[in-house]
This record gives structure tokens, C-alpha cells and sequence, in this order.
């Protein structure tokens, strides 16, 4: 299974000490140069930096894929390059959180989650208890609806 992810959802799962989940569900996860310059940028919370410095062997670093599709100039620069090397490597999943990266690629057929799903499908698999990695998360400055959570925590009751 190839499975590309974007910044956000790294950075997320790292602040919040669920990042192991990604090889128990996916065994080795792709991305490309450009997330790690992201999540290594002066403005990335020192963890995350520390963490990208030093990226576990599960973390497959590609060269940015060059792509000249106009469709793709609307999203930013790591969303842009994990969905052209999702495309390149014919992925089975792309991991990513912001809408319109997330549209264009439901829209040319990929199978998406995002770090929400990630999470829910790490709980399934009994990797993490649900509602700390939500707690976590509401720690940090990542935005979903407070409907969204709701729903997504009380889904298992």
C-alpha cells in the first residue's frame, strides 16, 4: 500500500505523540522534500523540528515531483508537492486536511483521510485511546468544528 501524506497531519500527530501510529496502520508512509522543509521552517514548533530533523526510517523522503498542472497552484507548496508525488506513485491513500488539496484529489479518484481519520481508524485498531488524542489535539492550535468532535468521540459510545 503507498500511502503520501502532507505537512499538516505530520505536524499534528507529532505534537500530539501519536505519530507511531502511521507505520502500525500503513507500515511506511511517503512524502517529499518539501513537507520536511515545512515542518523543519523556524515557525514549527520546536518538537516537530526535532522530530523532522531526525525522521523515522518509516518516513520516505522523495525529491519534489515537478508538475506543471494549473490545478495545483491553488494549494501550498508541501500540499502541492504531496499530491503530485501521490499522483506519481499512483498512491492508494494521500493523507491530507485542508479542503481543497482534500477536493482535487476526491475529485481525481484518491482515497483521502485526513488527521481526524487517521486518529479514528488508530482507535479502531485499539493503537490509542480516542478521546486523549483529542484532548491533545484541543491543546493545540488545530481547528475542526466542535460538532465534528463531538460526533467523532461519541461514535464509539
Amino acid at each position: 500500500m503507498i500511502v503520501v501524506t502532507d505537512t499538516s497531519p505530520l505536524c499534528y500527530l507529532v505534537l500530539i505523540g501519536c505519530e507511531e501510529i502511521l507505520p502500525k496502520l500503513y507500515r511506511s508512509i511517503a512524502t517529499t522534500q518539501t513537507v520536511v522543509a515545512e515542518l523543519c521552517h523556524a515557525d514549527a514548533p520546536p518538537v516537530v523540528r526535532a522530530w523532522a530533523g531526525k525522521p523515522p526510517a518509516w518516513l520516505m523522503i522523495h525529491p519534489d515531483p515537478t508538475a506543471n498542472d494549473p490545478e495545483l497552484t491553488l494549494l501550498h507548496a508541501g500540499e502541492r508537492t504531496a499530491f503530485s508525488l501521490a499522483e506519481k506513485l499512483h498512491a492508494d491513500i494521500v493523507i491530507l486536511d485542508e479542503l481543497a488539496a482534500r477536493t482535487l484529489a476526491m475529485k481525481r479518484g484518491h482515497e483521502v483521510v485526513g488527521l481526524l481519520g487517521l486518529l479514528a481508524n488508530a482507535a479502531d485498531a485499539g493503537l490509542i485511546n480516542l478521546n486523549d488524542a483529542i484532548f491533545r489535539l484541543r491543546q493545540t492550535n488545530f481547528r475542526a468544528s466542535p460538532a465534528l468532535l463531538r460526533s467523532l468521540l461519541s461514535r464509539g459510545k
